[in-house]
């Protein structure tokens, strides 16, 4: 097989890899601020129940998650299942959603209380303070970590496979057993590599943007 051939086959599992990878990374990077901001909140139970499912959630397999969410609601409910590439969706959206709220957690938990005391004193508002003081400094305390999630996420969009979803994974994987070639798995680790040195070329570009002491 010559290696334009194989990318061109690889086509239509590279797009859905892509397409999983965008979503997740758009949806869950601010609903991990709404899950982080429920945990954190002064309300009891809900802070106790959104402790809970994030405990779940990173307590749990990827996989199995993704399985729940296209089987449980047939088999618990009675209720219809979610189309595949939806479920995958929802799946990994939740999931990293979860970790990206310790992350956001983490790095407010860092700040020192004396920065909010000081805003006080300077007679900042709320907002103010949130989005000129404490928000600048978080995101360059948890830029590195976000960096390291989203280049797992590249490599967990594999993962789609268990529900038969086709991506850019489970093509190379037909395509090497129908060929008996190992070049269509050569041409997979070749796209996630770029994938992942491009996500990390940009995070470390924000990341430089971010340093005060250049």
């Amino acid at each position: 097989m010559n290696i334009i051939s194989v990318f061109t086959e690889l086509s239509s599992g590279f797009k859905n890899t892509l397409i999983i990878f965008f979503l997740t990374a758009l949806m869950s990077i601010p609903l991990g601020i709404i899950i982080m901001l429920a945990k954190k909140s002064k309300f009891m139970p809900l802070s106790k129940i959104t402790s809970f499912f994030i405990s779940i959630m990173r307590g749990t397999p990827l996989m199995l998650q993704l399985m729940f969410v296209y089987y449980g609601p047939a088999y618990l409910m009675g209720l219809n299942t979610l189309d595949r590439f939806t479920a995958v969706i929802v799946a990994f959206v939740l999931n990293y959603a979860c970790y990206f709220a310790e992350i956001y957690r983490g790095g407010f938990d860092a700040i020192p209380k004396g920065q909010y005391e000081a805003s006080k004193v300077l007679g900042l508002s709320t907002s103010q303070t949130f989005f000129k003081i404490i928000l600048p400094q978080v995101v360059k305390t948890v830029l590195p970590s976000i960096t390291n999630e989203v280049i797992t996420l590249v490599k967990d969009t594999s993962l789609a496979f268990v529900i038969a979803v086709s991506e850019t994974f489970t093509v190379a994987k037909a395509m090497s057993a129908r060929t008996s070639s190992l070049t269509p798995l050569i041409a997979v680790g070749v796209f996630y590599y770029v994938m992942n040195y491009l996500v990390a070329f940009i995070f470390e570009k924000f990341e430089n943007r971010l340093n005060y002491y250049r």
